[in-house]
């Protein structure tokens, strides 16, 4: 590949200019395109290693230094806003999560949230509905029941065991167990299976109390 000459500006090729085997389009030779790394028209992989290719992947790589922040270099900030409040005599915090079990964090976080409201003092409830209701079951893993198929498949049920030994309280919706063909027999031990009117008057309870009420929902 010809260098440019000192002092002068560097110009990257325009797509037209690639063809297979790294030779630049000749002029009136309509320029073909697609092929990349996929080889040639024919299925022959007369492109593989286009030396044209490798240049600008290696340009490419280059163009921004990494890492440009050594590790353990401090992105954020870390002044705190409000005060770390912590509950009075008698108050409450419900959670109710409509969310599925790892299509998202949503779940996981509220559970986190749940937690440390109940580590603030709060008389702290969770209550799974709809397709909430899959995250309180204890027969989740593969190939066996307990075992992760992945890094944190089991980070829900955890969470879940450690909010209730905690003292936390944890309610599932029968009818969003239901509707999942999930059987009541599979929550996890100390979840409390609920009748499917009694979303609706927890609300009810918990607002009367006055309680922080928190909704996540999932769609």
């Amino acid at each position: 590949m010809t260098r440019p000459e000192a002092g002068a500006q560097e110009r990257a090729p325009r797509p037209d200019e690639f063809r297979p085997g790294g030779a630049p389009a000749a002029a009136g030779v309509a320029p073909s395109h697609g092929l990349g790394r996929l080889g040639g028209a024919d299925g022959s992989g007369e492109a593989e290693g286009d030396p044209r290719l490798a240049e600008q992947e290696r340009r490419s790589l280059i163009e921004i230094p990494h890492p440009v922040l050594s590790p353990g270099t401090s992105l954020y900030g870390s002044i705190k806003i409000f005060p770390d409040f912590q509950a009075h005599d008698g108050e409450a915090y419900l959670s109710l999560i409509h969310g599925i079990a790892h299509e998202s964090s949503v779940s996981f976080v509220a559970l986190l949230q749940a937690t440390r409201a109940l580590r603030k003092g709060f008389e702290t409830v969770v209550y799974f509905h709809g397709p909430g209701a899959m995250n309180t079951m204890a027969t989740r893993g593969f190939p066996h029941t307990g075992d992760s198929a992945f890094p944190g498949q089991h980070n829900i049920n955890n969470q879940v065991e450690i909010f209730i030994a905690e003292g936390g309280t944890v309610y599932v919706c029968r009818y969003g167990l239901s509707l999942h063909g999930l059987r009541e027999e599979d929550v996890i031990s100390g979840v409390i299976p609920a009748h499917p009117s009694d979303l609706q008057d927890c609300v009810i309870h918990y607002s009367r109390k006055g309680a922080v009420i928190s909704s996540t929902f999932m769609i």
